[in-house]
């Protein structure tokens, strides 16, 4: 495992500190746990945008909408039901 320095407010550190001594856990420990939760809830994110051209085709359509080249989605049900 690399080592990284990060810069945290004291404040949190402060109770980052109580937290792991309650636990009796190292910080380091609760801090790799708080990076595995952040990447978890962002991998479905990551996911998607590995996906060749979903995120221009994302953008396109959120031009499209922004531009007012959108319809309802009651009438794009209309238009499926023909």
């Amino acid at each position: 495992m690399e080592t990284a320095t990060i810069r945290i407010p004291e404040d949190k550190k402060n109770i980052l500190k109580a937290i792991a001594s309650l636990e009796n856990r190292k910080m380091n420990d609760i801090l790799v746990d708080l990076i595995d939760d952040f990447v978890d809830r962002h991998k479905e994110t990551l996911d998607l945008l590995a996906i060749p051209g979903l995120y221009e085709q994302v953008q396109a359509s959120s031009r499209e909408f922004h531009e007012g080249k959108s319809i309802s989605l009651k009438d794009a049900r209309k238009k499926l039901e023909r």
